[in-house]
């Protein structure tokens, strides 16, 4: 059998406060962009999904600490999962704690129709400066840009840009890296320089401006694929023309 594909979703956020009505946007989002789905399960400890009946009451209830649980679908055979956690100050830009929503989905015809729409729900929803939805196994290329590894020095792969922790890059608008699906906020979108008419005419071909003014940005027709050498060359182009993601411009 060939193992199911997966679109690996991030978004990064200002830190949820108080009575913060964003998990259930994100939630919602999801749910609105892809046709069918309902995330109206939790996993117990041992993994099985068990059903939430009075789902929103629940997240209310169980929002706490910068972040939220795990809610999915219910289906193991086709896991849809969406949680958030807090990214502490210590390790983010500008010493600012942050929001960071995780989500997964199987990335077959039905995901990849909605794709972007997802990711700009769950980017709004949240609020996010910036965000990403990139098949999996070119996500995992992506993470050994950052530098420096566990190993030591920095050791990206497939000749890509070496860029920086999270935490010296000087501001949380700036996004960490690229990915298939970029979504950039208004500020985010500014502080990279994006658009430019002149420059971006291809990468305009595959955007949507968002109701908040920010940018879902597509950078290859197909998913991401690294084994794909025009793939691969579409992904350096953008590090090339976006010097301030990943921290790399002077400052």
């Amino acid at each position: 059998m060939t193992p199911q594909k997966t679109l690996a979703l991030i978004v990064y956020a200002p830190a949820l406060v108080g009575t913060d009505d964003r998990t259930l946007k994100v939630i919602q989002g999801m749910e609105k962009a892809l046709p069918g789905l309902r995330l109206e399960y939790r996993l117990s400890k041992s993994g099985r999904p068990v059903a939430l009946p009075q789902r929103d009451a629940w997240l209310a209830e169980n929002t706490a600490a910068g972040g939220f649980p795990l809610v999915c679908n219910g289906d193991t055979s086709y896991p849809v999962t969406v949680n958030g956690g807090e990214r502490a100050g210590l390790f983010s830009p500008a010493g600012q704690a942050l929001l960071e929503v995780h989500a997964e989905l199987p990335l077959d015809g039905h995901v990849l129709a909605s794709a972007a729409a997802v990711l700009e729900e769950v980017a709004e929803g949240a609020r996010a400066l910036w965000g990403r939805a990139t098949p999996y196994d070119a996500a995992v290329d992506i993470a050994h840009q950052t530098a420096p590894t566990r190993e030591g020095p920095p050791s990206p792969r497939r000749g890509l840009p070496a860029l920086k922790v999270f935490k010296h890059i000087r501001s949380p608008e700036i996004p960490y890296y690229l990915g298939w699906l970029n979504y950039w906020s208004a500020a985010a979108a500014q502080v990279i320089g994006f658009p430019d008419p002149a420059r971006d005419a291809d990468l305009l071909s595959r955007a949507r401006r968002t109701a908040t003014g920010g940018w879902v940005v597509q950078l290859t027709e197909a998913p991401l694929d690294l084994d794909d050498p025009a793939h691969l060359d579409a992904l350096k182009r953008a590090y090339e023309r976006f010097p301030e993601i990943g921290g790399r411009a002077a400052p």
